[in-house]
């Protein structure tokens, strides 16, 4: 066994990230999509700006997500290329 216990605690953060439904659909979104921004995140999901956006910086803070911004608009893209891998185990498609 490996006993890299800090390799261990940061992949589990990770995962405690997506863990949480929410978090999990924008993930999924945003591979599929490529990247966007939090007011189309809205329109699909029908939940308010301020909860996406909170759902988001938890993201960020984890280094899963990162934001392009263009002019006034904040594009989100996924960051973290194994949570691809992780997305597509859950959910048993390839994106």
């Amino acid at each position: 066994m490996d006993n890299d216990i800090k390799q261990y605690t940061e992949m589990s953060e990770c995962l405690k990230a997506l863990a949480h439904p929410v978090r999990l659909c924008i993930v999924r979104g945003l591979l599929a999509k490529g990247n966007c921004n939090v007011s189309y995140m809205q329109e699909c999901l029908g939940l308010p700006q301020s909860t996406i956006s909170q759902h988001l910086q938890k993201l960020r803070s984890m280094g899963i997500v990162e934001t392009e911004r263009h002019g006034l608009e904040v594009r989100y893209t996924v960051k973290d290329p194994r949570v691809k891998g992780i997305i597509e185990i859950f959910f048993q498609e390839e994106l």
